[in-house]
């Protein structure tokens, strides 16, 4: 928007200086081509005069006359005449000398048809001396005077009348350029502000709030969005509260149940009643790992905190170190692909692609046979780094990949434990903070490839 109101206003500014300042130059070419053909002609007129006397002062004072002008101007003086004998050169006999000759009206040549030529040449005709009573010249045509005047200084002028004019233009228009920028810039102002807001909400940060400035229609919608953002921001704050609050309240009394279903097993001999009791403490396990899912859960959709850049294969190593010991206990290879020599830098918050990869590995290693292999892959895509984790489990339908990120949807392991179904909702949900994209693809050698693409870091992961 800002380039397009700079360009508006500066061709607004052209068209400006286009309507005043061309006519005028235009006026000044025509009114220096007037006064230039008027000067030559009124030396030509008085030369003509001279001419037409035929005496030997006369012609004398007209050589005279001609060499001061020759000297003085870019103009040269031919005649035809009873002075022709002189020192004065004779013009060649073209049309318009034989015009001026035959109807004794002066020519005026300015040898082009765009605005002028290398040359102007003026006739005029030379009379005879003999006044009527009238005072006016009625004597006969007996020769002419031909002035070729050079136009290169006329050249030089034009080009001076439009070069000041081009550059005075130009200035004017840069000038225009900075201060259309500082008045676009301070017009938009507002917008920005507003767009700021709306990022800020994209990214998750319902806190965020747009200063009411600018013109009325624009402060308008800005206490329109602040008050919007508070509500759903309160309405959030209050979801997200029950839920870590139910959470957390219901892992007492989930405890001190299993507590009470243990001892109970442990005080009953009857095998019927044993396995009653086995299968309500399985139930209340699962309970308490779906309340410990959903205080997670709740704790991700909390506040985003800025991403920083993190050495992504330092956060790798720590994870598979972690889950490696659980995956020795069934046979299960953790292996990491890629280059020692690669090490990606991300933009995530702290804590955030911990977790997200926990629960990545904890997914693939639940539905791994015993004997299998987890690849961890890391790959800097450009602008992205993407980090994927393949199982050689049974993998997913296109239908089970498009609820696989739901919540409460939980797909078949092969260790016989059902987990909570929020374990890729949680990934989603910490991932998508921080800039990034999580999907799922089925692996080359069969199996579920879970991609994660983080935004790369300028600064070196190494």
């Amino acid at each position: 928007m800002i380039r397009r109101l700079i360009r508006s206003y500066v061709l607004l500014v052209a068209v400006a200086i286009a309507l005043f300042t061309v006519p005028v130059a235009f006026t000044l070419t025509d009114q220096l081509r007037d006064d230039t053909a008027d000067s030559v002609r009124r030396e030509a007129d008085t030369m003509a005069l001279l001419l037409g006397n035929g005496n030997v002062p006369s012609c004398a004072a007209l050589v005279e006359m001609a060499a001061a002008y020759a000297g003085q101007t870019p103009g040269a003086v031919e005649v035809t005449g009873s002075c022709a004998a002189s020192d004065l050169p004779s013009p060649q006999r073209d049309a318009d000398l034989t015009e001026v000759l035959r109807t004794g009206e002066p020519t005026t040549d300015w040898g082009s048809s765009f605005i002028w030529g290398p040359e102007l040449v003026i006739t005029v005709p030379a009379r005879e001396s003999a006044v009527a009573g009238d005072g006016r010249n009625r004597g006969e045509v007996i020769g002419a005077v031909r002035i070729v005047y050079s136009t290169d200084d006329l050249t030089s002028r034009l080009w001076q009348i439009w070069g000041f004019r081009a550059g005075l233009a130009v200035a004017v228009l840069a000038v225009a350029a900075v201060i259309g920028a500082a008045a676009a810039r301070r017009i938009t102002r507002p917008l920005r502000q507003l767009n700021d807001m709306a990022t800020k909400f994209s990214d998750g940060d319902l806190t965020a709030r747009s200063p009411v400035t600018g013109p009325t229609e624009t402060q308008t919608l800005a206490r329109t969005l602040n008050q919007a953002g508070e509500r759903l921001d309160t309405l959030i704050a209050s979801q997200r509260i029950f839920v870590a609050d139910a959470s957390h309240q219901l892992r007492t009394p989930l405890t001190a149940l299993r507590l009470s279903l243990d001892n109970i097993a442990d005080g009953v001999d009857d095998e019927f009643v044993r396995e009653d009791v086995e299968q309500a403490t399985a139930e209340v396990v699962r309970m308490s790992r779906l309340v410990n899912g959903l205080l997670v859960l709740a704790r991700a959709e909390a506040k985003v905190t800025a991403a920083e850049p993190l050495a992504l294969r330092d956060i790798v190593n720590d994870r598979l170190a972690v889950w490696r010991p659980a995956a020795d206990e069934r046979g299960v290879t953790i292996a990491l692909g890629g280059s020692a020599d690669d090490r990606p830098s991300v933009l995530a918050s702290p804590g955030h692609l911990d977790q997200a990869l926990d629960n990545v590995l904890s997914n693939a290693l639940e539905v791994s046979p015993d004997g299998g292999t987890i690849t961890v892959r890391m790959e800097p895509k450009g602008d992205r780094v993407v980090l994927s984790v393949l199982d050689d489990g049974p993998g997913m339908s296109d239908a089970e990949k498009s609820r696989a990120f739901d919540r409460f949807w939980r797909g078949q392991g092969l260790t016989g434990r059902a987990g909570s179904g929020l374990g890729l909702a949680i990934v989603k949900q910490l991932v998508t903070d921080d800039g990034g994209t999580v999907a799922l693809r089925d692996a080359p050698g069969g199996g579920l490839c879970v991609e994660i693409s983080l935004r790369a870091s300028q600064r070196s992961g190494g």
